[in-house]
């Protein structure tokens, strides 16, 4: 088929684009994926793309003013907080995303990454490694049944952990902002109270101005001293600083971290070197199915777009509404 449209591929997190490239092709659409994520190179390429696709790369203002000819920016992923969203509605450009995708993979790491911590995994696995066989180096290990579980946070992810934990025995419990637990069952509290009484934080909220550092001294202080933070959300959540400070004071127990801000984090800083610390590189959402799943879907939501079609999952679908007014 003839070329017609041209895809921008700002970044991928897998060896190639050929799911995506299948499904393009068949619309007459090639991609080009950007040597750099760097925002000069993006804004050179969008100039002439009918279309972009970016897992994590900054698609700000000034790279979607560039983009002239853009019919549509589709994310690789849930999150929106790479996309300048209200720069794409203003000119009318549908954002698009697939926020059901990895619900399962996410839950499952967030809820491996509690095991492992009530478990001192981690910890022992570090010490063994290192020579030292010591059974009595580690904090002492409680019994899961009637431990608390708090989820930052009640969306998918957060809602399929719930099931999950309670399953295993744990109290779990959630905080909004809207103090809805959409149909779940889950005991929803405010916000202190989930700090002051979980032994386990698990964030699941997405980031905005007002989410950034989230977490930050006066959070830790909250916290039990015994408790374990897990996030596999968005690294800014955290205030990374202060949770190695907090550490540093036997604030918390541990952490662990699917999530960093910036990726990739710098590892040689004390924080990802303490044993307390559990380290993944932003895996959470990683599995044969999924990474199918999204790619195939994120590439038939551009090519709807191309072809004149309304895709599924449109963050800002009033740039429809717009048009037929």
């Amino acid at each position: 088929m003839t070329t017609q449209f041209r895809v921008l591929l700002t970044d991928r997190a897998w060896p190639d684009c050929e799911v995506e490239r299948e499904i393009l092709q068949s619309v007459g659409a090639t991609i080009i994926e950007a040597p750099a994520t760097d925002e000069a190179t993006l804004i050179e390429l969008a100039a002439d793309a009918d279309a972009i696709a970016t897992c994590w790369a900054q698609v700000t203002r000034p790279v979607i003013q560039a983009a002239k000819k853009c019919k549509v920016v589709s994310r690789l992923g849930i999150g929106l907080d790479n996309i300048a969203v209200e720069t794409a509605s203003e000119l009318g450009i549908p954002v698009t995303y697939v926020p059901d995708y990895c619900v399962e993979e996410v839950s499952d790491h967030a809820l491996a990454f509690i095991l492992a911590s009530a478990r001192n995994i981690g910890f022992f696995h570090h010490q063994t490694k290192q020579g030292s066989y010591n059974l009595q180096a580690a904090r002492p290990m409680r019994r899961l049944k009637g431990m608390q579980v708090g989820l930052v946070g009640l969306g998918r992810i957060s809602s399929m952990l719930f099931t999950k934990a309670r399953a295993l025995g744990f109290e779990v419990v959630a905080h909004t902002p809207s103090g809805n637990d959409h149909g779940t069952g889950c005991p929803m509290v405010s916000f202190p109270e989930l700090l002051e009484s979980s032994d386990f934080i698990s964030i699941h909220a997405p980031l905005t101005d007002e989410t950034r550092h989230l977490f930050g001294l006066p959070e830790f202080e909250r916290m039990k001293s015994t408790a374990y933070l897990v996030n596999t959300s968005r690294g800014g959540l955290i205030d990374h600083a202060a949770l190695w400070s907090a550490l540093q004071d036997n604030q918390l127990a541990g952490a662990a971290l699917d999530v960093f801000d910036p990726e990739p984090p710098d590892l040689s800083e004390p924080l990802f070197q303490d044993e307390r610390v559990l380290i993944t590189p932003h895996a959470g959402f990683v599995s044969v199915e999924s990474l199918h799943d999204l790619r195939r879907r994120t590439a038939k939501q551009i090519a709807d777009v191309l072809t004149g079609q309304i895709p599924e999952h449109v963050v800002n679908p009033h740039v429809y509404e717009n048009r037929s007014n």
